[in-house]
């Protein structure tokens, strides 16, 4: 189905009043953490497991992405996942993990472990319409973001955001592994979106509303060239018995732009006040991502972004991580 015939058949959205508040665990506020909150430590069985896996991938070579579970014998790393899991889902809605050690393995045998891992976690699936890839590359290729150009492939400040909200299928879990910081800046930072819904829901009763009704989002031209350029969502919806938040500022005004339409003033008024408390520092936890560690995020619920860098001269060393897509529900296609 294309957007354009799918937009189309949209039901309205339904009002906050029908689940909220949110009173889980996942409900934090940055200033409530612990600095350890979130972090799970890889143990000394799994890292035995991680060593010895390499030797098996060493002996019996095989591309990434046809790697499995199953091929190998990690139980102490899968139950670890699990966990990882747990947590996303019923949990703080984000993990660390800490961490790979890149010094014992290269950038490729790093990745190789960083796929099983997440494929214990949940199924990957592709990221890009074009060429349906499922591991991401992100670092900066020294382009300036706008329409085809994701804010993820600059050294630009970003806002926070979900994942593919532009999307029919947007993931429910994004994972990056860090290979290289920046020399300066790219600070990790995370939000809860349901404590952002809480205080929305008390500060700016009026124009919460507005969020469970449609906004255009560009669609970055991942999409036929016979299909819509932008989405028509709303930035919060209740989908599969909880909250799915859709949210990227820029691709909002970018989505606008292209259907020649101006969002009006309680549009822009509501997406106004949530990012006024989405940027309240102590709404937000904040870390450095450190080479060898991974970041899960529950991508329906929590927001995430990184601040402006500065790389290495050096382009061995430039800022690069690498990112997964996780969710079950739908197709392994980009469009689910």
């Amino acid at each position: 189905m294309s957007v354009a015939e799918d937009s189309r058949s949209e039901e309205p959205a339904e009002q906050p009043g029908a689940f909220g508040p949110f009173t889980g665990a996942n409900a934090w506020t940055g200033s409530t953490l612990n600095a350890d909150a979130g972090v799970v430590t890889l143990a000394a069985d799994c890292l035995a497991e991680i060593d010895q896996t390499l030797g098996v991938l060493k002996a019996n070579p095989l591309p990434v992405l046809r790697l499995s579970p199953d091929d190998v014998e990690m139980p102490a790393c899968a139950a670890t996942m699990t966990s990882v899991r747990w947590e996303l889902d019923q949990g703080l809605g984000f993990a660390i993990i800490d961490r790979l050690p890149l010094d014992r393995m290269s950038n490729e045998e790093a990745t190789a472990i960083y796929w099983l891992l997440a494929r214990m976690t949940g199924r990957p699936v592709a990221q890009k319409w074009v060429d349906g890839r499922m591991l991401y590359s992100v670092t900066d290729l020294g382009k300036p973001s706008g329409n085809g150009v994701r804010p993820d492939v600059t050294n630009e400040d970003q806002s926070f955001h979900t994942d593919n909200s532009y999307n029919l299928c947007p993931p429910d879990h994004v994972g990056l592994l860090c290979l290289h910081p920046a020399m300066e800046g790219g600070i990790s930072r995370v939000v809860s979106m349901t404590a952002v819904h809480n205080r929305m829901a008390a500060e700016h009763p009026a124009l919460i509303g507005r969020l469970y009704e449609p906004y255009f989002f560009d669609r970055q031209r991942e999409h036929a060239d016979s299909d819509a350029t932008t989405i028509h969502r709303p930035a919060l919806a209740h989908e599969d018995g909880g909250l799915r938040v859709r949210v990227s500022r820029n691709l909002i005004f970018q989505g606008y732009k292209l259907v020649g339409k101006a969002a009006d003033r309680r549009s822009e008024a509501a997406i106004d006040a949530w990012f006024s408390i989405v940027d309240d520092p102590a709404m937000y936890r904040e870390f450095f991502f450190e080479p060898g560690q991974i970041q899960f995020v529950n991508n329906r619920i929590l927001g995430h972004k990184r601040t402006r860098f500065t790389d290495w001269p050096d382009a061995q060393r430039k800022r690069h991580l690498m990112r997964v897509w996780l969710r079950e529900k739908g197709r392994n296609f980009y469009n689910g």
